[in-house]
């Protein structure tokens, strides 16, 4: 995924992400492009290692261990805040699509105890 290609996030997540953030929205989708050129490719490695919890066409959505975006905020040299508006930005688009296919509640449920990692892919 390069810097061409679309954030694998809708524009009403960026929105509910970013009001709900400490970080701006103006700086949003920076460090989301920085996180997704971490996460494209490790793409292999999630789905060997975790579950895949939704498959669209251009994006991946895995569930993780809580404490996942610590290991990747520490990697990326995230403050903390940044990496809260960056896990709450997966997990909203978990929801969201989840809505779409009719399993909100069950990712609500899911992310109770785990946490959600989106990772953009070429359209297929």
């Amino acid at each position: 995924m390069d810097r061409g290609d679309e954030l694998p996030f809708d524009g009403p997540v960026l929105v509910t992400a970013g009001a709900l953030a400490s970080v701006p929205l103006s700086r949003l989708p920076d460090v989301l492009w920085t996180v997704q050129r971490y996460l494209s490719p490790r793409l292999g490695e999630y789905r060997r290692e975790y579950e895949c919890a939704l498959r669209e066409p251009d994006r991946e959505m895995f569930l993780v261990e809580p404490d996942h975006w610590v290991e990747i905020g520490g990697d990326l040299d995230l403050d903390d805040r940044t990496r809260k508006a960056v896990r709450r930005t997966h997990e909203t688009q978990l929801e969201r699509s989840g809505s779409t296919h009719d399993r909100r509640e069950e990712f609500e449920s899911a992310l109770e105890i785990r946490s959600a990692v989106v990772i953009g892919v070429d359209e297929e």
